[in-house]
């Protein structure tokens, strides 16, 4: 009995401290002490050895439940948070074991190919899932530098073991949720339901038959589709928000980001396909002909437009809400480099285009790019949703990019100067028309005002940059940006602002081409027709300016008087070459002798002459041709104001003078009235013969 009180019976205990002992309470008894009397009466009572009496093996402990062993692992992660020495080995619980069992059979559960078990379907079993394994990945971590026996660090790999399987699945699943959920909501908001239909090619989205300058983009089915980006229903997003939570906090964070990284990448590249563009390297661009690079430039406006606006603001928010549970550099850090390489990818295109040969037609559409990349892509690359490191390049990227377009386009419009001076051809415009290079240059000009500002700017930048007016620079404030205090300006007024460059150049574009038209109105030998071209091209050149707000802006009030002034001279100069030998006709002069005495045959040459320089006028000047209608009546009318009453005072005073009958006829061919409708012919650019006409 003496040996029997030396082994006294174990204490009860909770299954977490049963399992940190070393003896085990259900092997053999010790080797020195007596074998246990078996008393076989069915009311047996328990004996000095904790047996019994009546059973021969003792009962089992009950099994740990899932509950009991989170517990276990709580209060063991606590007392491991709460020891003082970390250096000595720690001992690990068994429930561990148990525990990374439940959580595997569990895992297995959701990666089983014959169980319909997935995340999202069941909330309770999801969290029990999420809570097991942030307690396993906290385990692991807390053991990681604290020594252990050879039995822990077993179990210590056990745990990781499970964690590593269930990151595994989680990488597939969140793949999966990411890309299969994307396209079957595409598959759903689309038209068509063949899902293989869902990627809409760039033909179906822009028409190359088409005007060049036109993309047709999908028009959104309701006023709120555009917000729609990406599609994802509200229970796909939870449950990647809970999977990345679960592996940032279980240190797959990097696996978790690539897998988001590709999986939005190719989700960007269709939305950008659907758009109608497509990646083109800068080769392909400089092979392409220009009315093909037209269409690929309506729609890259497009979808920068579309970047800046829904698809960007969209992805930030998803990627947001995603990783909205761990660290917010983490979102911060994907949407930023998502966006970059959006971006990059359409400064590459805008780069390319800048390369292109210049000439003159690509001017508009350089514009329009720097109008975009000005307008938009700056203020997402200053936005605060980007890192300061991205914020810098892309501003820096794009920078450089829109300076490239800028000087593109500086040097086209100064191109045209050139195309004016190199326009020295010898042969005339045919009846005095307004000539081919005066509509193409007005015309140009009026198209490229409609850029104003923007080329005011362009034109301002580069010469900035070029060092051309450093002085200016020096002495005016930019934009926005005064340099003078409020009292410095009292005491020292501004000077009167100089013009703009854009201005500067607008303006020499004009002297030049009035240099070039007064040359090309020298190779016409008729003095009056000479006038004629110079009335054509003055008083179209005078229309486009009047009718465009922004070139009479540049050219001023002045500038047009002055134009109205020349075309009045033009006017006069036409009537004294043209129909002052008319006018030379019709006069007393010459039709007297010395003593007063009427000379018959010089009244006759008279009318015979003024018949013939009539009609020779209006033979040749109904060839002419005046396109504008209120120039042409202008000068119909101040013709008729000339001519009709000095013929009509001629033919009254001196019509007596000639005998009746058929000398009146031969002599005096023309009524006023036959004048006043010749002179209605001129100008029109179809020939009439007066003597046709009256037969």
């Amino acid at each position: 009995m003496e040996k029997e009180k030396e082994n006294p019976p174990p204490e009860k205990s909770s299954s977490f401290n049963s399992a940190t002992k070393t003896v085990d309470v259900n092997g053999p008894p010790p080797p020195d002490s007596d074998p246990p009397a078996v008393d076989p009466k069915p009311d047996a009572t328990e004996n000095d050895q904790g047996r019994v009496e009546g059973d021969t093996e003792p009962p089992p402990e009950p099994e740990l439940t899932f509950p009991q062993a989170s517990e276990e692992i709580d209060a063991f992660l606590a007392n491991l948070a709460a020891a003082d020495d970390k250096s000595s080995p720690m001992e690990v619980p068994g429930c561990v074991e148990k525990f990374c069992s439940m959580v595997d059979s569990m895992i297995a559960k959701y990666d089983s190919g014959d169980s319909p078990a997935k995340l999202g379907q069941v909330a309770e079993e999801d969290s029990s899932l999420l809570e097991a394994l942030s307690r396993l990945s906290k385990l692991t971590e807390a053991l990681r530098d604290v020594p252990s026996a050879e039995a822990a660090a077993s179990s210590v790999n056990r745990a990781s073991s499970v964690v590593q399987r269930a990151m595994a699945y989680f990488e597939e699943e969140f793949r999966a949720l990411l890309e299969d959920s994307r396209e079957t909501r595409d598959t759903k908001s689309s038209s068509h339901s063949d899902p293989k239909t869902t990627k809409t090619s760039k033909q179906s989205s822009f028409n190359r038959n088409q005007d060049s300058d036109r993309c047709v983009l999908p028009e959104p089915e309701t006023p709120g589709r555009e917000e729609e980006f990406p599609v994802y229903s509200t229970e796909v997003v939870s449950s990647l928000n809970r999977i990345a939570t679960a592996m940032v906090s279980a240190g797959y964070e990097t696996e978790c980001c690539q897998v988001y990284s590709v999986a939005r990448r190719n989700a960007f590249r269709d939305a950008l396909n659907k758009l109608g563009l497509e990646r083109i390297s800068i080769d392909d661009v400089q092979k392409m002909p220009w009315d093909s690079v037209e269409g690929e430039i309506a729609t890259w406006i497009k979808v920068v437009k579309q970047c800046a606006g829904v698809l960007f603001s969209g992805e930030k928010k998803f990627c947001e809400t995603v990783f909205s549970d761990v660290d917010a550099s983490i979102s911060q850090s994907l949407f930023g480099n998502l966006a970059r390489a959006v971006v990059v990818h359409l400064l590459n295109f805008a780069e390319a285009v800048s390369l292109t040969k210049r000439s003159a037609e690509k001017l508009f559409k350089f514009l329009d790019m720097y109008e975009a990349l000005r307008d938009v892509v700056p203020a997402i690359a200053c936005d605060s949703d980007f890192s300061d490191d991205c914020a810098h390049e892309l501003k820096s990227e794009t920078t450089a990019a829109g300076f490239r377009l800028g000087e593109a386009s500086v040097g086209i419009f100064c191109d045209l100067e050139n195309s004016i001076r190199s326009d020295t051809g010898k042969t005339p415009v045919a009846s005095g028309a307004v000539h081919p290079l005066t509509r193409y240059t007005m015309n140009y000009l009026k198209y490229a005002c409609e850029y104003k500002d923007t080329l005011e700017q362009i034109f301002l930048q580069h010469q900035r940059v070029d060092g051309s007016d450093e002085s200016e620079s020096e002495t005016e404030p930019a934009a926005g940006k005064p340099n003078q205090s409020d009292q410095q300006r009292q005491h020292h007024p501004p000077k009167p602002s100089k013009p703009s460059p854009f201005s500067v150049q607008l303006i020499a574009v004009m002297d030049l081409l009035d240099s070039n038209l007064e040359s090309k109105s020298k190779l016409y030998k008729d003095p009056a027709l000479r006038n004629i071209f110079l009335m054509n091209n003055g008083r179209y050149i005078l229309q486009k300016i009047k009718g465009s707000g922004e070139i009479h802006e540049v050219m001023g009030d002045t500038w047009c008087r002055k134009r109205s002034s020349d075309l009045r001279q033009y006017h006069k100069n036409y009537q004294r070459e043209t129909w002052g030998r008319v006018l030379g006709c019709l006069r007393d002069e010459g039709l007297h002798g010395p003593n007063g005495k009427f000379i018959k045959p010089a009244l006759k040459e008279r009318f015979k002459s003024f018949n013939a320089i009539f009609e020779e006028i209006h033979r040749t000047q109904s060839t002419w041709v005046v396109s504008d209608e209120q120039l042409q009546s202008e000068l119909r009318v101040s013709i008729s104001a000339v001519v009709i009453p000095a013929y009509r005072s001629f033919l009254g005073r001196f019509q007596q003078q000639l005998d009746p009958g058929r000398q009146t006829e031969k002599y005096i061919k023309l009524q006023p009235e036959d004048i006043e409708t010749a002179i209605e012919e001129l100008f029109d650019g179809n020939p009439t013969s007066m003597g046709r006409r009256r037969a």
